[in-house]
């Protein structure tokens, strides 16, 4: 802007600014076990990895934004926002990791090979398109940028959840400080 004129303050149209809480999970190492088993064998194994996290974010009322390579980004309170979305998501979260487990005896057992992967949950405010007929209802901010350093800074087969996070759900899970 020019010194005078009045700054922008109000978001365009079809944007919102929310609160919400997402989940990235990343496969760990998912690159060099595609070079040890075979393509179709690796294909297989993804698409069943992807439709059960899928599922157990479903199940518990969260969205899947978007599928970036091997990781998955989630969202709770977009579009629509329940009161325990941040518990939701870390029981997703936790529904993720059980699965895998029982995935894991299953991929053992027909390809001689286990997953790991890693999540980061983090909740705050972003900023996010409602306009149902955009090919992806994208949110952007902090708290999205936060979730995935978290998920990046998480030990293989964990769970850390942000600052914001924790105050929501403290009452309800058992978490360990790091």
């Amino acid at each position: 802007g020019f010194c005078g004129t009045a700054l922008v303050t109000s978001l365009p149209a079809g944007e919102v600014r929310k609160p919400a809480t997402f989940i990235f999970v990343d496969l760990k190492g998912s690159t060099a076990l595609t070079e040890r088993i075979d393509q179709e064998a690796m294909s297989e194994i993804k698409k069943r990895y992807f439709t059960v996290m899928a599922a157990q974010i479903e199940r518990h009322g969260g969205t899947v934004e978007k599928y970036i390579g091997d990781a998955i980004m989630a969202v709770f309170g977009i579009p629509k926002a329940h009161e325990d979305d941040a518990l939701r998501a870390v029981r997703a979260a936790y529904g993720m990791q059980q699965e895998l487990t029982q995935l894991n005896e299953e991929f053992l057992r027909f390809y001689g090979v286990e997953l790991a992967n890693r999540t980061g949950v983090n909740t705050g405010e972003v900023v996010a398109n409602t306009d149902p007929g955009a090919n992806q209802q994208l949110a952007t901010g902090d708290t999205v940028n936060v979730a995935a350093r978290l998920e990046q800074a998480a030990p293989e087969n964990e769970i850390l959840i942000g600052e914001t996070t924790y105050d929501l759900v403290r009452a309800n899970v058992d978490v360990e400080p790091v």
